[in-house]
């Protein structure tokens, strides 16, 4: 079985955050792109045990991602990760729906992926602000290298800080989604 460990980090500075990867030796492994994600339930049932059932549409394709409740080691969230390919997201939908799943939540993100020591470092824009996550063994070393403050890490995903930044903003949508304006650069 699978495992995720994941380190994220809000970004101030997206520009020196890339200088530091590059100084650090770190390769780009895919150039931004757009991501749509949904997350799906049935009566609350995955929420209430702190799972997740993830359908992401993104330029690599589509996938569905099962994720375990998280647990803390050192501030790196760890969680059992289950995905694969799905050919056709309408397709899935369609079952899910038929299972009685429904899709609760969605939010979208622009993100950029770099690779460093084996480590994944993802680079997000979001409808909130930036953020940057380490994925992978060594993520806290890495973090380190690229002069990230690990007192600053987040345990929250992102539905979690977007529900803090509605109480914060409550004109935001419902949803962590791009109005028709797009994004702003980072």
């Amino acid at each position: 079985m699978a495992s995720e460990r994941e380190l994220k980090l809000a970004v101030d500075d997206m520009a020196q955050l890339r200088q530091r990867l590059r100084a650090c030796g770190a390769t780009t492994l895919h150039e931004e792109s757009f991501e749509d994600n949904q997350v799906w339930d049935r009566r609350g049932e995955l929420h209430a045990a702190g799972e997740l059932l993830r359908l992401r549409t993104d330029g690599h394709g589509v996938r569905l991602t099962y994720k375990g409740p998280p647990s803390y080691e050192d501030g790196v969230k760890v969680r059992t990760e289950l995905e694969t390919t799905v050919a056709s997201a309408a397709s899935l939908e369609a079952i899910l729906t038929a299972l009685g799943y429904t899709c609760v939540r969605r939010y979208q993100k622009y993100r950029e992926e770099w690779q460093l020591d084996g480590v994944i470092v993802a680079l997000d824009r979001t409808p909130m602000g930036t953020f940057v996550e380490f994925e992978g063994e060594g993520a806290v070393e890495v973090a380190l290298r690229c002069e990230c403050d690990l007192a600053e890490a987040l345990e929250a995903d992102y539905l979690a800080l977007y529900d803090a930044f509605r109480r914060r903003h409550p004109a935001a949508p419902a949803d962590m989604v791009f109005d028709t304006a797009g994004p702003e650069d980072g």
